[in-house]
């Protein structure tokens, strides 16, 4: 019997604990990325690099994609690959539209043309909406940030749905914040567990927000249960809110110091316009639970303790 193949677009954290747990199921993996002058450690650190296909691929070329479509005829097209960082999409404009909504536009016309019933995935970002008093569905508006991400991200967004007329089976994917032992160190809960775990002292921003965290290993077993549904459009995440200041308090006092004692507040950290409550609501974990028996277990405290074990 032949393998399932997928094809995971980036190479980045998402992508390497997909790439995991398709392993388990015995699935065919390539991964592309711009460049293979790299070590993929995320991988490596995974220890699952011997097992995975990667291959180049710049995904403003319509004929590169359409020559790996070809030649591995993917079941599945997992796009976790674009600039994901708000605060750089500013001076990144041009690379932040490109390599989601150019790269994202370029796939689905392929997939149009060919009418290929391949399953697409795009994943997303909860900023894209406008919570209703913190709290977000997709029934929520569009957010008005001029952010270049969260407008490039908006679009992407409505460019599947709108893609789905011609009978595409693409799905949009929504995230909000998620966090792994691979997120860089500047991350806020990684940054405030190293430096407990160091017994150093922090600089935060606002520690008085609240937001929505859900950890990398049950996000991953969520999209490979979505992946067996028809298309459609899903918030993953496990709308359990936690503040700055208890996550500062619980990391330091797994190192039974108190956190007062080890953190300063630098402005330089303050968004404008940051909204003090930002979460999924939690009708989002209700209809996971329902529709696919998932509950997440790995949220709030038990999160930060899962960071801070794991560095």
């Amino acid at each position: 019997m032949n393998k399932k193949v997928n094809l995971i677009i980036g190479s980045g954290v998402l992508g390497a604990y997909l790439s995991a747990e398709l392993l388990k199921k015995n699935e065919k993996i390539i991964v592309t990325s711009r460049t293979l002058n790299k070590k993929f450690t995320n991988y490596e650190y995974l220890k699952i690099k011997k097992k995975i296909i990667f291959k180049k691929l710049n995904t403003n070329s319509k004929k590169e994609i359409h020559q790996i479509l070809k030649k591995y005829n993917p079941n599945k097209i997992f796009y976790f690959s674009g600039q994901s960082s708000i605060p750089k999409s500013i001076k990144l404009k041009k690379e932040t539209f490109s390599s989601h909504y150019i790269g994202t536009k370029n796939f689905l016309e392929i997939l149009k043309k060919e009418k290929s019933d391949t399953k697409f995935f795009k994943a997303n970002s909860g900023y894209i909406f406008s919570p209703k008093k913190g709290l977000i569905t997709l029934k929520c508006k569009y957010s008005t940030n001029n952010n270049p991400y969260i407008q490039t991200q908006k679009e992407v967004f409505k460019l599947i749905k709108k893609y789905r007329k011609y009978k595409l089976n693409l799905f949009n994917l929504v995230f909000m914040q998620i966090e792994s032992p691979l997120r860089p160190n500047d991350f806020f809960i990684k940054k405030i567990c190293l430096a407990a775990k160091n017994k150093k002292k922090v600089e935060v921003g606002n520690i008085n927000t609240f937001r929505d965290y859900s950890w990398i290993t049950e996000v991953v077993k969520l999209i490979l249960k979505a992946s067996n549904l028809e298309r459609k459009d899903l918030i993953i995440s496990p709308g359990k809110k936690i503040s700055g200041k208890e996550i500062l308090k619980t990391a330091y006092y797994l190192n039974r110091l108190d956190y007062k004692k080890y953190f300063s507040i630098n402005k330089k950290y303050f968004r404008k316009k940051e909204n003090k409550l930002l979460a999924s609501d939690s009708r989002n974990s209700m209809l996971l639970k329902k529709e696919f028996n998932f509950k997440f277990k790995i949220v709030g405290k038990n999160l930060v303790k899962k960071m801070y074990n794991s560095l």
